[in-house]
């Protein structure tokens, strides 16, 4: 059985007597008795790190850390490489098919908890989401403290993030082109689709190489929604290459691994807050057709 790194939830307005009663129905999936069990085993706790038992009062807004177990993880069979390293920083190229925070069934093999084995560093907190199936860059923040100054980067759309992706031919637009949509919760809840309504997504397409039967493309999200790059390609009728959800979701199966998501993080440019210089990383990884 593995045990995660903590999570972190933070308890949602209602009229809950005990912390336990909010969880269980906060995270249905879970039954009581894993929550009972991590109580008793001091798998919970407030934002004071103080151990947590099945009896504690409820409170709205409550900081709760909880550990994560799963049994029998299945190893994920590639590597990530680390691009850049300083006291504040870190840049990884993150392969296809590896998660990076603890979720679902995998704890140890996600890209956080290998990297915080790896260099020793358990404090280390991804800045920004890159989803399981897409490759590419990722930051990682050293210190706690600084977490926020880089958080601060994003929120404001001071960063420059340049995607790649490998889709159909777009014949009927005149290149490059904005797509703005509303996007909203899908169904399954692990979706996202497009809704009518006020945007509030916003993403540049470029064409890159123009031949073969699917041509290269450059995206750049101005906003930052889950799926964003995959369901505005979706619907301008180009799924990106071996989509297993856009435009439709396929029946599960065990991962390909010859046949990953023709999406990467390509590049990323940014002031750096802390040190005030300007950066630039480049991915090592490619798109192969």
């Amino acid at each position: 059985m593995q045990i995660s790194a903590s999570s972190i939830v933070h308890l949602p307005v209602g009229r809950w007597s005990t912390v336990l009663d909010c969880l269980c129905e906060h995270f249905a999936h879970i039954p009581r008795s894993i929550w009972e069990s991590r109580a008793q085993r001091g798998l919970l706790l407030d934002e004071n790190h103080q151990t947590l038992s099945a009896e504690s009062p409820y409170r709205a807004g409550m900081r709760v850390h909880y550990w994560r177990e799963v049994a029998n993880e299945p190893r994920v069979p590639v590597e990530e490489r680390i691009l850049f390293q300083d006291e504040h920083l870190i840049v990884v190229d993150k392969p296809h098919f590896l998660t990076v925070t603890p979720t679902g069934p995998w704890v140890e093999e996600t890209l956080l908890r290998r990297l915080q084995k790896r260099l020793s560093l358990p404090d280390l907190a991804p800045l920004h989401r890159l989803d399981r199936l897409t490759a590419g860059l990722i930051l990682f923040a050293v210190n706690p403290s600084e977490r926020n100054a880089y958080h601060d980067l994003f929120r404001s759309h001071r960063i420059l993030k340049v995607y790649e992706a490998l889709a159909p031919p777009i014949t009927n637009l005149s290149f490059p082109v904005k797509r703005r949509s509303r996007l909203v919760r899908g169904n399954p809840f692990f979706l996202s689709c497009e809704s009518p309504g006020v945007a509030n997504s916003e993403t540049l397409i470029d064409v890159i190489d123009a031949t073969g039967a699917f041509w290269r493309y450059d995206l750049r999200p101005v906003t930052g929604h889950k799926h964003q790059l995959r369901v505005h390609m979706a619907a301008l009728g180009a799924p990106i290459l071996n989509d297993p959800f856009y435009p439709h979701v396929l029946p599960a199966a065990p991962d390909d691994y010859s046949k990953p998501l023709k999406l990467l993080a390509r590049e990323i440019q940014f002031r750096d807050p802390i040190k005030n210089i300007e950066r630039s990383f480049r991915s090592a990884l490619s798109l192969v057709r």
